[in-house]
């Protein structure tokens, strides 16, 4: 399997596992897939008793061969998954962080 396939099986893969129902209010999870343009997303949508609630949870792109993660909710952080199902450090890069940080964050730099 090439990298940029291998990367988008390891990235849905990742999302699906987090896509589980949260423990309060009525709130579903989405996951959005667009190999096309290879963007990939995990929406909360629903409602909190009164509360509306949607949002993006991760929210990652492929570009370059590249993983980029453009949105974390998620703690740890979802970087450290990556890693450890085969995607190298190098090739994700936290752009959520400002491009003159990501030199230290251990991952890419973009």
């Amino acid at each position: 399997m090439d990298t940029l396939n291998k990367y988008r099986q390891i990235v849905q893969n990742v999302l699906r596992e987090y896509a589980v129902k949260p423990s309060h209010g009525e709130i579903d999870p989405e996951i959005i897939v667009d190999p096309e343009r290879d963007h990939y997303e995990l929406m909360h949508v629903g409602w909190d008793k009164s509360r509306r609630v949607h949002g993006s949870v991760i929210h990652i792109d492929i570009i370059d061969n590249k993983i980029w993660i453009q949105h974390d909710g998620t703690s740890p952080g979802i970087a450290l998954e990556l890693v450890q199902a085969g995607i190298p450090k190098e090739d994700i890069i936290l752009a959520f962080r400002p491009p003159h940080v990501r030199e230290y964050t251990g991952y890419g730099v973009g």
